[in-house]
């Protein structure tokens, strides 16, 4: 359209939701990095640095070796390889992996610990069981093995 000095207007229009790529998202919040306050994700958000406060993820969480997570956590997944310390909820998978050291009030889906990991605290599961865990995850999971296989 042309405007009264007779140049000629452009006409854009911008969307507030991204187009869908059909590709995966991933936040990264690098080493060296510190966060304080609360984070919110839509998608995957890996932490090498690390937060203190509160991490709201509407996807799968992934704390690195170098990453550590003080206060709370609630998410769909997670893969933990560093710290955390506080209170987590994962509504389905939460795998802590051998160079993890978790502290708190943990509720989960679903476990997966390798030998090595460390948790310290509550472990709820989605069926409602409160377990106390202490020490190494490899003691729990050696445990757990010959009360299944006796």
């Amino acid at each position: 359209m042309f405007n009264n000095s007779g140049k000629k207007e452009m006409s854009t229009k911008s969307s507030s939701t991204p187009s869908p790529s059909g590709g995966h998202s991933l936040n990264s919040i690098v080493e060296g990095t510190k966060i304080e306050g609360t984070v919110n994700a839509n998608s995957d958000i890996r932490v090498d640095g690390s937060i203190t406060g509160k991490l709201f993820c509407d996807a799968k969480v992934i704390i690195g070796p170098t990453g550590k997570v003080d206060g709370e956590i609630r998410c769909e997944n997670a893969v933990i390889e560093g710290k955390f310390e506080g209170t987590m909820t994962v509504k389905e998978l939460l795998n802590i992996r051998e160079t993890a050291a978790v502290d708190g009030d943990i509720t989960c889906g679903k476990l997966i610990v390798q030998p090595g990991g460390t948790i310290d605290g509550t472990l709820t599961m989605a069926s409602g069981n409160k377990n106390s865990i202490a020490g190494s995850a490899k003691k729990a999971m050696t445990e757990k093995t010959e009360k299944v296989a006796g």
